[in-house]
């Protein structure tokens, strides 16, 4: 199987490309620089370059590229840029695939739980995006219909809205780890946010399993159990055996980071559920916000 990525130094692609080599299929790599490897194609989104003939003939295609969201703190520009970097590299690459001779049986893009904002209610794939639009469903729902043209030369299109990746090495549980560690973790504000997580390793068994099964279309990739933060503080306390009595401020992490930047990344409460994962038979193996913290940080018990 030859296997396309884009994003593949980020958190989810860097695992990914790895699994799938383990697996045995033959992975390539879209990069921004001069290729200086074998299996490295460059392409450069932002001036619409990417030779047509570079794409041709791949069995899959996996496009997780796009800016950091909480990488810096938002103004005018960086909200372009996160637009952008996404919308664009998207359009040009499902544009390049659809005039491929041989096209791939599956374009995987990227996409985010962001598409149905904060609300008090559960969702999953079936429910409406966010009302009033907020910056993050914004993108979304560009980042989603930027992959028409691919749809339309009849690939079979999936867009993974993912949720909060749980990582030791990267993303959001990685910058709590060392204040929990040194016993001055807690919870963020009232702690009654809901987040809808999964592990890193359950992100990646997800997106092959959408390879192997005939899904399209939105595809929320989130463990069944959402928790809110107060409950994730508890979880990762037990699990490092370290305190969790202190709060940290609402507005010590606005001043921190923006009121808006700290709104969707912290604040923002949504209880999504994978429906169509699980409808299609997929099994997680660490459901459980404590045994996906266990494996993660490679811990035995609490």
């Amino acid at each position: 199987m030859r296997v396309l990525v884009t994003g593949s130094t980020g958190l989810i692609g860097t695992a990914l490309c790895e699994s799938l080599r383990q697996d045995g299929a033959e992975v390539f790599r879209l990069v921004r620089r001069s290729p200086a490897k074998a299996h490295e194609i460059f392409w450069d989104p932002a001036a619409d370059e990417l030779d047509p003939a570079s794409v041709d003939g791949f069995d899959v295609v996996v496009h997780l590229a796009g800016a950091g969201i909480g990488d810096k703190r938002w103004n005018d520009e960086r909200r372009r840029e996160i637009l952008d970097s996404r919308v664009a590299s998207t359009q040009l690459l499902a544009e390049r695939l659809s005039e491929a001779s041989v096209k791939p049986a599956v374009f995987i893009s990227g996409s985010a739980i962001g598409f149905y904002g904060s609300r008090a209610q559960p969702v999953d794939e079936n429910s409406e995006p966010a009302s009033p639009p907020d910056f993050l469903s914004e993108v979304v729902i560009a980042w989603e219909q930027a992959t028409k043209a691919a749809e339309d030369a009849g690939i079979r299109t999936v867009h993974i809205r993912t949720g909060i990746v749980l990582a030791k090495q990267g993303g959001a549980l990685a910058k709590l780890l060392l204040p929990f560690r040194l016993g001055v973790g807690g919870k963020l504000g009232r702690g009654d946010t809901w987040w809808s997580w999964i592990s890193l390793q359950d992100e990646v068994r997800a997106i092959k399993h959408l390879i192997d099964h005939p899904l399209e279309g939105p595809v929320n990739l989130t463990a069944p159990t959402p928790v809110t933060n107060k409950t994730l503080t508890k979880a990762l306390g037990k699990v490092l055996r370290r305190p969790t009595i202190f709060t940290v401020p609402r507005f010590a992490l606005e001043l921190l980071l923006g009121k808006d930047l700290a709104a969707a990344l912290l604040f923002t409460s949504a209880q999504v559920a994978p429906q169509r994962l699980l409808e299609s038979g997929f099994v997680f193996e660490t459901p459980q916000i404590d045994d996906a913290l266990r494996s993660i940080l490679g811990k035995r018990d609490g």
